[in-house]
């Protein structure tokens, strides 16, 4: 990510080619917090750092954020552990939402979010994910609850 996209606070599916998830701890899952809503609790890598030259290993920079899809239908999940990192999120088969004219929206995908211990596929419209805090510089990918806050699913930027 540029300079410019790590001072971004909010994303949605227009920026989905700019983002990446790889290894992006789930903290939790919520259904239903808004109708037909489907929110991960998550720790967003911004960026990677590669190590200087008398370290061996990367600095991350991480962000607890809130990831929620919109307008959710046909979930399917197969996880086996409650220990999940994402690996990569896709979209495909855009077509037009049989409700379009009363949700807004014009274009619904297909989604798979692949993650360490199985996949999370459903039917969306889109995004968004907020940014809850500032990007904490850390030697891992990951935050402990301390310092993102505990457990959240709050849809105000910082």
């Amino acid at each position: 990510m540029n300079n410019s996209e790590l001072r971004k606070t909010e994303w949605t599916e227009k920026d989905f080619e700019q983002m990446v998830w790889h290894d992006c701890k789930i903290h939790a899952i919520a259904f239903g917090m808004n109708e037909y809503e489907l929110a991960f609790d998550i720790d967003y890598i911004l960026s990677w750092m590669t190590p200087h030259e008398n370290s061996k290993s990367f600095r991350f920079s991480v962000s607890p954020a809130t990831l929620i899809f919109k307008n959710v239908y046909e979930l399917s999940c197969d996880i086996p552990s409650v220990d999940i990192a994402i690996d990569s999120i896709e979209r495909a088969n855009p077509v037009k939402p049989k409700n379009a004219a009363y949700i807004g929206d014009h274009l619904e995908y297909d989604w798979v979010i692949t993650t360490s211990n199985g996949d999370i596929s459903f039917k969306a419209v889109g995004y968004v994910q907020y940014l809850r805090q500032a990007p904490i510089e850390t030697n891992t990918q990951s935050l402990s609850l301390l310092e993102r806050g505990g457990i959240s699913f709050s849809n105000t930027p910082y």
